[in-house]
C-alpha cells in the first residue's frame, strides 16, 4: 500500500497553509481578497456552472435508462458490499448532514422575505420559496456526485485503476494520468475537498453554538465557534481511527435514525395533514419549473439573486463533489450503473424533499399566521441570525428544551461524520488511491480540515467560506466535464465488447470426448473442493500453458499465473486491454435436486471450477473437461476478444 503520494500530498498541503497563512496574518486583506474572487467568478463565470450542472444531470438520468445502466460497477459476478439501508445511511450522512440543519427552516423563510421576483411575505411567496429550497437541494446536487462516484466507481472496480480523480480521465489521456496532468488533477480534488467540507464545518459549528446559547445561554462568537470546532475535530478523530466500517458506518446509521426519529416528531406535533398535502404541491411545482431555473442565468436582470444563491449552491456541490463521490464509490463496489444512478439521484433527494417540507412548511405556516413562533422565526432572518432559526421553530413544538438537544447532537454526528469522511477521501487521493490510507494521515487532514475551517470563520466568517468553496469548484468543474468525456468513451468501448462477442464465431466446447453419459454423471456430482483444485492444477493449467505456448509462436505477449485454488492466462497487447481466461474453484451450499446423492462427509458443501474473464465471473462450471476442451473454451472466448478488438480499430 503507497502511504503517500507526494506529487499530491506536498502541493496540496502547502498551498492550504499558505492560504491559512496569508489568511491569519493578512486577514482584512484576506477577507476582500475572497470576496472580491468570489464575486468576480459568479459573474463572469456563473453560466459555467449552469450549464455543467445541467450537463451532468441530464447525462445521469440518460445513462440509467439506456443499456449501459446494466454494467456492473466490478466483475459481472460481483455483489454490492453493502445492504441498502447501510449504503443509504452513509449516502445521506456524507452528501447533506449538516446544510439539512442549517438551511431546513431558513432557507425558506429567507426567500419568502426576499423572493428573486415580486413581493415579499405573501403566498406566492411562500409557495415559490420551497421551489427554491427543492431546486438547491433536489436531484441536481445529486447529478453531480452522480458523475463524479460513477467516474471512480467505474474504473476503480471494473478496471482496476487507483480510486483517485485522475482514473476518469485514462480514457482521454492514457498512462499520463500517472504524471503531472494527473497530479494536477487530484491536487485540485483535495483543495476543493478541504474547502467544501470545511464550508459546512463553518454552517455546523455556527448552529451549535446557536443551539448552545439557547439552552444555556453560552455566548454566540467566532472565539467560542474556534473552540467548538477543535472539540468536535478532536472527537472526529476516534471515528478516524475506528475506520470505514465501525466508525463512519455505525455513526451514519445512528445519524439516519435519529434524523428520522426527529422528523417524524416533528411531522406529527405540527400540522400533519397541511404537511402531507405542501409535499405533493411542492413536488408538483418542483417538476414544473425545473427546465426553467436549471438554466437560468438572470441573464436580463443583473444576476446578484442567483449570484447569492444557486451558483454558492453549485459551487459548494462541486467543491464536495470529490469528497460525497470517491466516498459513494468506495461503498458502493457490486451496484450496477443503473442502481447507483437510481439510488443515488432519488433516494436521498425524496428523503430531503420530505425533511424541507415538514420543516420549511411548518415554518412558513407560523409565519403566514402572523403567530408568536412565527414571528420569532422571521425576526432571527431578517436580523441575518439564520442559525438560530431552527431553534426558533422548535420552541414552538412540545418538548423543545428535548428536540433543541436532538438537534444539536445530529448536527455534531453530521459534523463528525463530515469531517471523518473527508479526511478519508483526501487521504486517499494523496495515497495514490489507497483504500485503507494510513491513520496517520487521515488524522492530519481532519485537524487541517478543522483548522482552515476555524481560520476563516475568524477571518470573514460565512462570507469567507462561500467564497473559497466557489472559487475552489470552478477548475474542478472543467475535470468533472473531462470526467464525464472518459466515462462515455470507455462505455462505448465495453459496448464494443459485447457486441463482438455476439458477432463472433462459435466453437463447440464438447467435441467427442467426453461421452454424453460422463457428462451427465458430472452435472449431478459434487466434488470436493481439494479435489477441483486438484483439477484446476493438473487439467487447467496444463492446457493454459499449451494455449500460452502457441501464441507466443504468434508474438502475442503472454504468462500464466497461479493462485490457491486459481490458475490463469493473461494475453498482453501493447495499447489494448489484456486478455484473461482462467478458473478458480468455488463453492457453494449443497443442492437439493433429483440425483444429487447424499454424502456426510462432505460439510463445505460442493465446488465447481468457474470460467472468470477479464469482466468477471462467467458462471459456468468446467469440471471434468479435457484439456483439449478447456482449450477449446480459451479459443472460443479469445475470439470474442479478438472480434471486440476489431470493432475497436473500426
Amino acid at each position: 500500500m503507497k502511504k503517500i503520494e507526494p506529487a499530491v500530498f506536498f502541493p496540496a498541503a502547502i498551498l492550504v497553509f499558505a492560504g491559512v497563512a496569508f489568511a491569519v496574518f493578512a486577514g482584512d486583506t484576506a477577507e476582500a481578497l475572497f470576496i472580491s474572487l468570489r464575486d468576480t467568478i459568479t459573474e463572469t463565470m456563473g453560466w459555467v456552472y449552469t450549464i455543467g450542472v445541467g450537463i451532468f444531470l441530464v447525462a445521469s438520468i440518460i445513462v440509467a435508462l439506456s443499456d449501459w445502466g446494466r454494467i456492473k460497477l466490478g466483475p459481472d459476478d460481483s455483489e454490492p458490499e453493502y445492504a441498502f439501508a447501510p449504503w443509504f445511511a452513509m449516502l445521506f450522512s456524507a452528501g447533506m448532514g449538516i446544510g439539512l440543519m442549517f438551511f431546513a427552516v431558513a432557507e425558506p423563510i429567507t426567500h419568502y422575505l426576499h423572493p428573486p421576483e415580486g413581493m415579499g411575505e405573501t403566498v406566492d411567496a411562500a409557495r415559490e420559496s420551497m421551489v427554491l429550497t427543492f431546486f438547491h437541494w433536489g436531484i441536481h446536487a445529486w447529478g453531480i456526485y452522480v458523475v463524479v462516484g460513477l467516474s471512480l466507481a467505474y474504473f476503480t472496480y471494473r478496471h482496476g485503476l487507483p480510486l483517485t480523480i485522475r482514473s476518469a480521465l485514462y480514457p482521454l489521456i492514457g498512462d499520463r494520468i500517472y504524471g503531472p496532468i494527473g497530479h494536477t488533477v487530484d491536487t485540485i480534488a483535495v483543495l476543493g475537498t478541504l474547502f467544501g467540507v470545511a464550508t459546512s464545518l463553518g454552517y455546523g459549528v455556527t448552529q451549535i453554538n446557536a443551539g448552545l446559547n439557547e439552552l444555556f445561554g453560552l455566548t454566540i462568537s467566532a472565539p467560542v465557534q474556534v473552540v467548538l470546532i477543535a472539540i468536535i475535530t478532536g472527537m472526529a478523530t476516534i471515528s478516524v481511527v475506528a475506520g470505514l466500517d465501525a466508525g463512519i458506518k455505525r455513526l451514519s446509521e445512528i445519524n439516519l435514525y435519529l434524523a428520522i426519529a426527529l422528523l417524524l416528531f416533528v411531522f406529527l406535533a405540527g400540522p400533519t395533514l397541511f404537511l402531507l398535502g405542501a409535499f405533493v404541491q411542492n413536488l408538483g411545482d418542483y417538476v414544473d419549473q425545473i427546465a426553467f431555473l436549471t438554466f437560468n442565468v438572470d441573464a436580463y436582470g443583473d444576476g446578484g439573486w442567483v449570484n447569492a444563491w444557486t451558483l454558492f449552491y453549485w459551487g459548494w456541490w462541486i467543491s464536495w463533489s470529490p469528497f460525497v463521490g470517491m466516498f459513494i464509490a468506495r461503498i458502493s463496489r457490486g451496484r450496477t450503473i443503473r442502481q447507483f444512478i437510481l439510488g443515488v439521484l432519488f433516494g436521498p433527494t425524496l428523503f430531503t424533499f420530505a425533511w424541507m417540507t415538514i420543516y420549511g412548511n411548518s415554518a412558513l405556516r407560523e409565519a403566514i399566521a402572523g403567530s408568536p413562533v412565527g414571528e420569532a422565526i422571521l425576526d432571527t432572518v431578517r436580523d441575518g441570525n439564520t442559525e438560530l432559526a431552527l431553534f426558533a421553530f422548535l420552541n414552538g413544538l412540545p418538548l423543545s428544551s428535548i428536540t433543541s438537544v436532538a438537534a444539536i447532537v445530529l448536527v455534531t454526528t453530521f459534523f463528525v461524520t463530515s469531517s471523518d469522511s473527508g479526511s478519508l477521501v483526501k487521504s486517499t487521493l494523496a495515497s495514490g488511491g489507497a483504500l485503507h490510507p494510513p491513520v496517520s494521515q487521515r488524522l492530519f487532514w481532519a485537524i487541517l480540515e478543522g483548522v482552515v475551517a476555524a481560520v476563516l470563520l475568524l477571518v470573514g466568517g460565512l462570507a469567507a467560506l462561500q467564497a473559497a468553496t466557489i472559487a475552489a469548484a470552478l477548475p474542478f468543474t472543467l475535470v468533472i466535464l473531462l470526467a464525464m468525456g472518459g466515462l462515455f468513451r470507455a462505455w462505448s468501448v465495453e459496448s464494443q465488447r459485447k457486441r463482438g462477442m455476439k458477432t463472433a464465431a462459435q466453437l463447440p466446447v464438447e467435441g467427442a470426448a467426453m461421452p454424453w453419459r460422463t457428462r451427465l454423471r458430472l452435472m449431478f456430482s459434487r466434488p470436493k473442493s481439494s479435489e477441483v483444485d486438484a483439477f484446476i492444477r493438473d487439467t487447467v493449467e496444463p492446457a493454459l500453458k499449451e494455449m500460452a505456448s502457441e501464441l507466443d509462436k504468434h508474438g502475442y505477449i503472454t504468462r500464466v499465473e497461479r493462485e490457491e485454488g486459481k490458475s490463469w492466462l493473461t494475453v498482453e497487447y501493447e495499447d489494448s486491454p489484456p486478455f484473461v481466461y482462467g478458473a478458480e474453484t468455488k463453492i457453494y451450499d449443497e443442492p437439493h435436486f433429483p440425483g444429487t446423492q447424499e454424502d456426510e462427509d462432505i460439510e463445505e458443501g460442493y465446488a465447481r471450477a468457474e470460467i472468470f474473464l477479464s469482466e468477471g465471473g462467467q458462471h459456468y462450471d468446467v469440471f471434468g473437461y479435457s484439456k483439449t476442451q478447456i482449450i477449446r473454451d480459451v479459443l472460443r472466448h479469445f475470439e470474442h476478444h479478438l472480434q471486440w478488438l476489431y470493432h475497436l480499430v473500426r
